[in-house]
């Protein structure tokens, strides 16, 4: 009778198991984080305070005393409501005209040809030099402010968007064509998903540069808005309303971009694009 032997078969070796980073202990830490960068700008701000007076520095109790002042009789809130509704309104207009713009110079030669010199003109000129313009032509009524916001995101948004475009890869072009596709089956899916992260750059840096204009705006032709608190707080000699105006004016730039931040998210996973 033959004995066969066979080798006893070994395990195979596995990796030891990571554990899993906890979601909620990381949110925790950035929270953390975040408490103690605005702790430690809250005490290099009352250095500055006292070291230089409340004729020059209003201090962050002062400010927040400040604030409340101007929220108890609604000269704070009808001013976020004002600036904000100026800005929504000129903005959004915009996005809505300059992100189709930006579609056809980047599609279309002669279009991009015709519009090319003028936006290379007009977008190096900054909005506050028209704001006098805008006050004379429109008068110191919303639509001047509005007008001012559109013409700072406009171009903004048409040069993000035509990048985007121009920055198609062209083999994907190509490919569609040869496939039989139209033009407009073509912008719709190929070119407008390619584009919508462009897009939405340029909305997000046409929010931010919108702020610049509104303060300007205000200042020189409002009754209410932010930059008109700002400079009446300066002809009063009130610091500390003018540090209450400046502080709401990024609190407010803050939390707008953060909401566009959420909603770009969402639209650029709706298109494929990890973030």
């Amino acid at each position: 009778m033959t004995i066969t032997t066979t080798k006893a078969s070994v395990p195979p070796r596995t990796r030891p198991r990571r554990i899993p980073e906890v979601a909620g202990g990381q949110g925790l830490r950035t929270l953390g984080l975040y408490a103690l960068a605005v702790l430690v700008g809250l005490s290099v701000w009352q250095l500055v305070a006292m070291k230089y007076g409340p004729s020059l520095v209003a201090s962050p109790r002062e400010t927040l005393s400040a604030a409340g002042e101007l929220a108890s009789d609604g000269t704070l809130g009808n001013s976020v409501i004002a600036s904000s509704r100026r800005i929504l309104i000129g903005w959004g207009l915009g996005v809505a005209v300059g992100a189709p713009v930006g579609l056809l110079i980047g599609q279309i030669r002669i279009v991009r040809q015709l519009l090319e010199p003028y936006i290379e003109f007009f977008r190096f000129i900054p909005p506050v030099a028209f704001v006098t313009l805008a006050v004379v032509w429109l008068g110191i009524g919303e639509t001047s402010k509005v007008v001012l916001i559109f013409y700072t995101a406009v171009f903004i948004v048409t040069l993000n968007t035509s990048a985007g475009v121009m920055a198609v890869n062209e083999s994907k072009l190509r490919a569609a064509a040869s496939l039989g596709a139209s033009r407009s089956q073509v912008l719709r899916r190929i070119v407008l998903p390619s584009t919508v992260p462009y897009i939405l750059t340029g909305a997000r840096l046409a929010m931010g540069n919108s702020f610049l204009t509104i303060v300007s705006a205000e200042i020189v032709a409002a009754q209410v808005g932010l930059g008109s608190l700002i400079w009446t707080s300066r002809n009063y000699g009130r610091i500390d309303w003018v540090f209450v105006g400046i502080i709401t004016l990024g609190v407010l730039g803050l939390v707008y971009d953060r909401v566009l931040r959420l909603i770009a998210m969402r639209v650029l996973r709706k298109y494929g694009v990890n973030v």
